[in-house]
């Protein structure tokens, strides 16, 4: 901003709580959760969910664990109640979940409200009005805090009322003090316990307090000391349920809730990946799988977020941002090479310590990533990706978890180049196939200038351990046969070529294995050769059905690269 803008804004103020005691706790229990995805969030949409695409949502939530939801505002438009006359009448409601409804502190909103809930067993009435002085003054037209109480007051004495008459439903009260963030604590407080006179609660049968940043106007460590203040300064509060609503306008609403669950809070109300008005509610995935990250049961189950992803755009038309926290496209992602070498070299130690049998004993840990992917439904095809920023170990991730390719670790450097030399020259992400494509190319089988046409060992019994090798080559366009001596079919290959006058290298390493998840034929081998006058190092590989033939043709691929790069 510019400067003369800046004068208009001003710092909020903090809460006098020297004694603080919340940076001092650690969270290890799990909060009531309460979904309002079905009004926060609908009312937030482009194009607001139909009654079929909100039945959806609402037996999404159900599958999730949500034993609290809000289903809308029924006083506020006919869709809104028919959706709740709906569930009750198709049964859809589970026993133990308890629907919550939303309706303004006026008489005939909460009459019509109590007509949507017939036939319920049970059901959270959550009544609401603002109270921060702008609100006062600007909405409700210079109101007092005496008038905004009242409000309250007459709401909370007509729902019980109405509670009464209405024996076959359980009725809990909610209320929340709208825009309790930017609401004088002291008021506040003694609208909250205005309401709670009223409505009479007791140890078994609470009152919900729900206290919304509806804005977020400050730093979550404020936000903190407001819930601890209000906690501390409560009367009879073992007979209230505190319940946090917060929002994302500082990009913090999900570190505010946090701080406000160690500040004494109970409850916690959100959405589906934070959808919501302005930059959106709190993301309840997000919280719930940070409990998880640290050992700690929600009751929420997002052990398949691809498949709740999914439900949640097609019914909202919205789409999850890619860098969202656990649950977009790129969040278990690396594309650098530093953190594609740490993440493989995770990896491959966790396999070993799975194969060793001590997973059990051993916490997670694979560098930059927080959690194992795999326990979201999320796969490890996704987590290493390839551009021109990528290194050596990204490409042979990739390579081995998608194709079986189990690269030496000196011929890393040599394939990584040429990978990723070829997405700077495209300039774009290459999908994994581009990689086997590149590596394939430059790599696999290479038959020029010499080729292995056919093969055929010869073993013999008086010389233990000796085979000779009659082989069939091309080179350079010309055909012809060459034999061999030595004590394995590549020691005999490199015999005959050398009696060809073709041998000017250093045999200097061999790897072979079956090619995972490929065909059960299918064999990979790998060799290193060193060029016999300058010290120059290449790698091939050869592929083929033959463990002996995989050998020869990558010992043939080799030399072909060596001769190329002379």
């Amino acid at each position: 901003m510019k400067p003369e803008n800046i004068r208009k804004y001003r710092p909020f103020p903090p809460v006098h709580l020297p004694d603080r005691t919340w940076p001092d706790r650690t969270l290890s229990a799990a909060p009531i959760w309460c979904s309002v995805d079905l009004r926060d969030g609908n009312q937030a949409l482009p194009v607001p969910m139909n009654v079929a695409e909100k039945l959806e949502m609402f037996d999404l939530l159900v599958d999730v664990g949500f034993k609290q939801i809000e289903i809308g505002f029924p006083s506020a438009a006919d869709t809104e109640f028919n959706f709740a006359r709906r569930l009750v009448e198709e049964k859809r409601i589970p026993a133990d979940v308890k629907p919550q409804v939303l309706v303004q502190a006026r008489e005939h909103l909460i009459r019509r409200t109590f007509e949507s809930l017939q036939g319920m067993r049970q059901a959270i009435v959550h009544l609401y009005n603002s109270t921060s002085p702008l609100q006062r003054r600007v909405t409700f037209g210079d109101a007092s805090q005496a008038q905004i109480k009242k409000l309250a007051t007459d709401g909370a004495t007509l729902i019980k009322e109405l509670a009464a008459a209405t024996p076959e439903t359980a009725i809990t009260l909610q209320y929340s003090p709208e825009s309790f963030s930017d609401t004088e604590l002291e008021f506040a407080l003694e609208i909250c316990e205005a309401v709670m006179d009223i409505w009479e609660p007791d140890t078994e049968n609470k009152i919900i307090l729900n206290l919304p940043a509806t804005v977020e106007w400050t730093t979550p460590n404020v936000h903190a000391d407001q819930i601890e203040w209000f906690c501390r300064n409560l009367k009879e509060r073992d007979k209230a349920i505190i319940s946090l609503h917060t929002h994302n306008d500082r990009g913090t609403g999900v570190a505010a809730t946090e701080l406000g669950l160690l500040a004494g809070a109970d409850r916690v109300e959100g959405t589906l990946f934070g959808n919501g008005e302005r930059t959106g509610n709190l993301d309840i995935v997000n919280v719930a799988l940070n409990m998880n990250s640290h050992g700690i049961p929600t009751g929420l189950d997002f052990s398949d977020l691809p498949s709740i992803r999914a439900v949640y755009e097609r019914v909202t038309r919205l789409n999850v941002p890619e860098r969202l926290p656990y649950s977009g496209e790129l969040v278990f992602t690396a594309f650098s090479g530093s953190h594609q070498d740490a993440i493989k070299k995770g990896m491959d130690r966790r396999a070993a310590e799975q194969a060793a049998g001590k997973n059990g004993d051993l916490p997670w840990g694979v560098p930059y990533l927080t959690i194992d992917p795999q326990d979201i439904g999320r796969s490890y095809e996704a987590i290493i990706r390839i551009n021109a920023q990528s290194g050596k170990g990204g490409v042979a991730y990739i390579l081995d978890r998608e194709h079986g390719f189990d690269l030496p670790k000196t011929m890393h450097p040599e394939v990584g180049r040429l990978v990723y030399s070829q997405a700077d020259t495209m300039n774009r992400e290459l999908t994994v196939d581009e990689v086997r494509d590149v590596f394939f190319e430059h790599f696999v089988n290479v038959s020029e200038p010499l080729a292995l046409v056919d093969y055929e060992l010869n073993h013999h019994p008086a010389e233990r351990g000796q085979v000779e090798c009659s082989a069939t080559i091309i080179f350079e366009g010309q055909e012809s046969k060459i034999q061999g001596q030595g004590n394995g079919p590549i020691n005999a290959f490199v015999h005959a070529l050398e009696k060809a006058g073709l041998k000017t290298f250093n045999l200097t390493d061999f790897r072979s294995h079956a090619v995972r998840g490929g065909s059960d034929a299918d064999s990979a081998a790998y060799v290193q050769l060193k060029e016999a006058g300058d010290g120059r190092l290449v790698w091939g590989c050869g592929v083929d059905p033959s463990i002996e033939m995989a050998g020869l043709k990558a010992l043939v691929s080799a030399y072909n690269l060596l001769s190329k790069s002379s």
